[in-house]
């Protein structure tokens, strides 16, 4: 068998698998979680997408999202508010009647030195990147229990396993994500419940477009600089990670192959983290 044939009967065989499974997707009208989504779309998941967007860009998700032959919604929880982040879950099974994958992707960004970083800005960050994933799995824990399967995966960043200047609130979040990953995955190991960290390297999304012009600010060069001397410098491969190989990782820790893959990290990072 042709190695193309083994990949499309293996795809056919996932999808079959996750057909019907519902899933919440923080941070999901742009980006990695919008890439996430339209990935799980395609193996016949039903989604909930969140996050900020003009309502004529959600509309437009939610479309291209069901033209898949799946269920889309849209909730507008501020992942900052515990509330909102509980309405979200309970909406969600309120609209499809089930949870079965939660994936915790919402985050921001701020570069700056220690000693000038906004106080708000690092609250900000905390909640957002970290302190969401608390609430969310909160919520959705006591629904994979009852129903006797769930999968739990945080994008984190390998900037969770490593450091870089300027980024200490990010660095921060992200460490807690990995630590909030473990524990999960611990609490839950005998209740076919599984919490894995994706941990991808520079993804050229709208927060790192962002994070090339403060970055660059912040250290007196040109954004050029920053792309080619900065960031891929740490990326072995000397590519920007693409956000359908971050769906695809996040489809396989969905699958039946991944039962007993629980709380560990998967390095999509061009190498970053094996230097």
């Amino acid at each position: 068998m042709e190695k193309s044939q083994m990949s499309s009967n293996n795809n056919a065989s996932l999808s079959k698998t996750l057909e019907g499974k519902v899933a919440v997707i923080t941070g999901s009208t742009s980006g990695i979680g919008l890439g996430i989504a339209q990935g799980f779309a395609r193996a016949g998941i039903n989604v909930m997408i969140n996050g900020f967007a003009d309502q004529s860009v959600i509309d437009e998700i939610l479309l291209d999202l069901r033209s898949c032959g799946v269920k889309a919604q849209y909730h507008g929880a501020d992942m900052s508010k515990p509330a909102q982040i509980r309405d979200l879950i309970a909406q969600t099974v309120k609209e499809f009647g089930a949870l079965d994958i939660l994936v915790n992707n919402a985050g921001i960004q701020k570069v700056s030195p220690i000693d000038e970083f906004p106080d708000d800005a690092w609250q900000a960050i905390v909640d957002i990147n970290l302190s969401s994933s608390f609430h969310t799995t909160k919520a959705a824990l006591p629904i994979m229990r009852e129903a006797g399967w769930g999968r739990v995966i945080n994008v984190a960043s390998a900037h969770g396993l490593v450091a870089s200047p300027f980024k200490s609130a990010y660095v921060a979040a992200k460490h807690g994500v990995m630590g909030l990953t473990k524990t999960t995955a611990l609490e839950c190991a005998e209740q076919n419940i599984t919490c894995n960290a994706i941990c991808p390297g520079y993804v050229m999304t709208p927060l790192v477009e962002k994070q090339v012009t403060d970055t660059a600010q912040a250290r007196g060069i040109s954004e050029e600089q920053v792309k080619t001397d900065v960031m891929l410098k740490a990326q072995w491969t000397k590519k920007f990670v693409e956000v359908e190989e971050l769906a695809e990782t996040a489809l396989f820790l969905c699958s039946n192959g991944a039962q007993n893959i629980t709380g560990t990290n998967i390095n999509v990072d061009g190498g970053w983290t094996a230097a």
